[in-house]
C-alpha cells in the first residue's frame, strides 16, 4: 500500500461499529475518570459558576436555595460530570481525529496535534465567551427591572450619604450642607412625585428619627425625656396609623429643632432627609414587585447549557474542516447555502437565549455566525490542500 494514500482495505460494517465503539468507550471512560476527580473540587467550581447569578441579584436576594433534602449533592455531582466532560474534550477530539484517520492521506495525518489543539482552544474560547460577556449581561437583564435598579441605586447612595452628613454634624464639619444638598436633590429626582410611605419605611423611619434625636440630646444637652410627640408618633405606629405617626414625628422633630438655635437648620435637613429616604425605600419596594428565589439545580442547568452551547458553536470551524477533509462538506455548497446559514444561526439563537433582548440575542448569533463563515473558508482550505494530497498519490 502506497503511504500516500488512504488505507485501501475496505472495513466491514461490523469493523466500523467495533472502532466506534471502542473508541467511544474511551471517551466515556475519560469523562468518569476526570469527573470523579473532579468531585473533590465540585463546591468551589459550582460557586464560580454562580458568580454572574449572584452578582445580578438584588441584595436582599443574593443567595440560591435548594428545595429537596439530595438537591444540593445532586448539583455537586452533577458539576462534577460536566467538569469531566469539558476536561476530556482534547482526548474526545484525539478520540474522534482517530476514528477518522485511517480515511486521510499522509499529509493529512500530521494535522492531528493542530486539530486537537485548535479544538481544544476554541472550545475554552467559546465557555469563556459565554461566561464573561453573555452570562453577566443575561442575568442583569433578567434579574433587575431597570426602575427598581434605579430606585434601589438611589436609595444606596441616599443611605451613604445620610450616614456621612450625621458624622460630618456630630464633628461640626463645614461640608454637611454640601453633602445634604447633593443627598436631598438626588432624592427629589428620584421621587419625582408625592410618595407614600409604607409600613415597613415608617418602621426604619421611625428608628432613624429616634436616633437622630439621641444624637440631639447628646450634643445640645435638650433634657433627659424625649418630646410627648416621638411617643404619640411610636403609638400611632403600633395602631398602623401611619399617616398619623409620621405628623407626630414632623412635631417632635421641630419641638427638639427649636431648642437647637444655630443648628436647627441643619437638623431639620438631616430630617428630611430620613423622610424622603423612607420614601424612596417605599418606591424600590413598589417597583420591586416581585423577588428572585432562584434554585442550584435549575441556574446550574441553565449555565452548564449554554456553556455547552458556546463551547459547541465555536468548535463549528473546527468540525467543518475535519469533515471538509475526509470530503463529506463542499465550500461551493457551504457558499451557496449562507444566507439559509445566517438565518438558521438567528432561529437558533434565539431558542437557545432565555432572554429576549437584542443584546444577548446577538452575543449568540453573531458568533455563530462568524464560526460559520470561518468554517468555510477552512473548508476551502482543506480542499486545496486535499487535491494537492490527491495529486502527489497519483504521481507516485
Amino acid at each position: 500500500m502506497n503511504t500516500q494514500e488512504p488505507e485501501s482495505r475496505t472495513m466491514k460494517l461490523s469493523e466500523h461499529l467495533g472502532e466506534l465503539r471502542k473508541r467511544l468507550l474511551r471517551c466515556v471512560v475519560s469523562v468518569l475518570v476526570l469527573g470523579t476527580l473532579s468531585l473533590v473540587f465540585s463546591r468551589e467550581i459550582f460557586g464560580l459558576l454562580m458568580k454572574p447569578v449572584l452578582a445580578a441579584l438584588p441584595a436582599a436576594s443574593a443567595g440560591l436555595i435548594y428545595t429537596s433534602a439530595i438537591e444540593e449533592i445532586n448539583v455537586f455531582m452533577k458539576v462534577g460530570l460536566y467538569a469531566g466532560v469539558f476536561l476530556t474534550t482534547p482526548v474526545i477530539l484525539w478520540q474522534i481525529w482517530a476514528f477518522v484517520s485511517p480515511g486521510l492521506y499522509a499529509r493529512e495525518r500530521k494535522l492531528a496535534m493542530p486539530f486537537i489543539f485548535a479544538g481544544t482552544l476554541a472550545f475554552l474560547v467559546g465557555i469563556s465567551f459565554c461566561y464573561f460577556a453573555v452570562l453577566p449581561s443575561m442575568f442583569q437583564f433578567l434579574l433587575n427591572e431597570e426602575s427598581a435598579t434605579e430606585a434601589a441605586v438611589g436609595v444606596q447612595h441616599a443611605q451613604v450619604s445620610k450616614e456621612l452628613a450625621l458624622l460630618q454634624w456630630q464633628m461640626g464639619d463645614a461640608q454637611l450642607s454640601t453633602t445634604l444638598k447633593g443627598a436631598l436633590e438626588e432624592l427629589d429626582k428620584l421621587l419625582g412625585w408625592s410618595q407614600e410611605v409604607n409600613e415597613e419605611a415608617t418602621q426604619a423611619l421611625l428608628v432613624s428619627s429616634i436616633r437622630l434625636l439621641h444624637m440631639a440630646q447628646a450634643q445640645h444637652a435638650l433634657g433627659e425625656s424625649p418630646p410627648a410627640a416621638l411617643l404619640s408618633a411610636k403609638a400611632a405606629y403600633e395602631r398602623g396609623a401611619l399617616k398619623e405617626a409620621q405628623t407626630q414625628l414632623a412635631q417632635a422633630m421641630q419641638t427638639v429643632a427649636h431648642g437647637l438655635g444655630p443648628q436647627a437648620q441643619s437638623f431639620e435637613q438631616l430630617w428630611n432627609l430620613e423622610l424622603k429616604l423612607a420614601k424612596a425605600q417605599t418606591l424600590h419596594r413598589e417597583r420591586a414587585q416581585t423577588r428572585p428565589m432562584l434554585s442550584m439545580k435549575e441556574q446550574l442547568s441553565l449555565i452548564l447549557l449554554l456553556e455547552m452551547a458556546f463551547g459547541i458553536i465555536f468548535e463549528l470551524p473546527v468540525v467543518m474542516a475535519l469533515l471538509a477533509l475526509v470530503g463529506l462538506v463542499k465550500s461551493k455548497l457551504l457558499f451557496k447555502y449562507q444566507r439559509h446559514a445566517i438565518i438558521v444561526s438567528l432561529i437558533a439563537a434565539a431558542i437557545i437565549t432565555p432572554t429576549g433582548d437584542a443584546v444577548n440575542l446577538a452575543l449568540m448569533a453573531i458568533p455563530m455566525m462568524l464560526c460559520y463563515e470561518l468554517g468555510v473558508l477552512l473548508v476551502w482550505v482543506m480542499e486545496r490542500m486535499r487535491k494537492k494530497s490527491q495529486a502527489e498519490a497519483q504521481d507516485l
